[in-house]
């Protein structure tokens, strides 16, 4: 399934997540090595600004879920911490997939079905 950018809270959610997950694996997996091992503290400083930037578009992408009442509170707090674990990330990408899913599987159960009425 495409993320629906424009439309859907969740799937904004969700790119925020997933972005905030690829940052945190650079700032450790390859800013962190490079900082020690080659002495280029930059890196994690040019690195680490951008996950901070996207960890804050994360908390308030959260903080829209929960006040529109798309998330309840707890899964707004498993994302959360879910952010600080590496790789956690991409595993509740797929939860929150199929959750967005059942959301709409349930919205398309509630509309209302056409009937044919001849005139």
């Amino acid at each position: 399934m495409r993320l629906d950018l424009k439309r859907s809270l969740l799937d904004q959610l969700r790119l925020a997540s997933l972005l905030d997950g690829v940052s945190y694996i650079i700032l450790l997996g390859i800013a962190m090595p490079l900082k020690y091992a080659a002495d280029m503290p930059m890196v994690v400083r040019i690195v680490g600004s951008a996950h901070g930037f996207l960890w804050i578009a994360l908390c308030l992408f959260l903080l829209l879920a929960l006040l529109k009442k798309k998330l309840s509170f707890g899964w707004c707090v498993i994302v959360f911490v879910g952010a600080l674990i590496p790789f956690l990330p991409f595993w509740l990408d797929h939860k929150l997939r199929a959750k967005k899913e059942s959301q709409l599987d349930q919205n398309a159960m509630k509309a209302p079905t056409p009937t044919n009425e001849k005139s």
